[in-house]
């Protein structure tokens, strides 16, 4: 891993960032097969998938704490290092939000209402979306890294952030139908596997909200 790093970090951090966000991105990714397994309630599938969530987690990790310790502060960068760190940061926190759904799940084999399920995956899948949206959006940085945050490259940037706001907001929709339909039935379901069901709501929900959040830090990048 060493090595690799030592050979990612030759000429600029852009490479080490878009790998992290890569690693995010397949980790949110996972949460896709992982509902749909215990929908299915095949919890030694959820299981497996978890394992997944959590190998792809720690990787992310790794990466955070070479890049945070190895980006020289140094460097001359046309954006300042701290941006640059509270744009990993955020990254960070989607393949966390997936391991804390994954593992509240799966330790207390919570099953989805049948009432909400169809709505529930789709709501899965379009904050995954997002993350592969702002997964997109990093993957330019290389070329914006190389322009000075300026030009053509800037305006295409600007564009998938849009597109980005629009599929997060596609997810502040969906959670509120879900959240409707739960309050509908939650009289009929144990109050604490309720607060658990509403929780789990919303921690999906924040995968959506840091990708929305990955392309306000790309905002920023850009003002410089």
């Amino acid at each position: 891993m060493g090595n690799y790093f030592s050979k990612i970090f030759g000429s600029s951090p852009v490479g080490p960032i878009q790998e992290h966000m890569n690693t995010c991105y397949l980790c949110a990714k996972e949460l896709n097969a992982f509902f749909e397994q215990v929908v299915a309630e095949d919890w030694e599938s959820v299981a497996e998938s978890r394992e997944k969530i959590v190998a792809l987690e720690n990787e992310a990790d790794d990466f955070k704490k070479q890049l945070r310790s190895q980006l020289p502060k140094s460097l001359l960068m046309p954006v300042p290092r701290e941006d640059l760190l509270e744009l990993l940061l955020v990254q960070d926190r989607i393949a966390n939000r997936a391991r804390d759904v994954s593992g509240l799940v799966l330790g207390r084999r919570m099953r989805i209402p049948e009432q909400i399920q169809e709505h529930f995956i789709a709501f899965v899948a379009r904050n995954v979306d997002a993350a592969k949206q702002a997964r997109k959006s990093i993957r330019e940085l290389d070329e914006l890294y190389e322009t000075g945050f300026r030009g053509a490259e800037a305006s295409l940037v600007e564009s998938l952030i849009n597109e980005l706001d629009q599929i997060e907001n596609d997810t502040d929709s969906m959670q509120i139908v879900i959240r409707a339909e739960l309050f509908a039935i939650e009289k009929d379901l144990p109050p604490v596997d309720v607060m658990f069901l509403y929780r789990i709501i919303e921690l999906t929900g924040e995968i959506g909200d840091m990708a929305e959040r990955i392309g306000r830090r790309l905002e920023v990048l850009l003002c410089h």
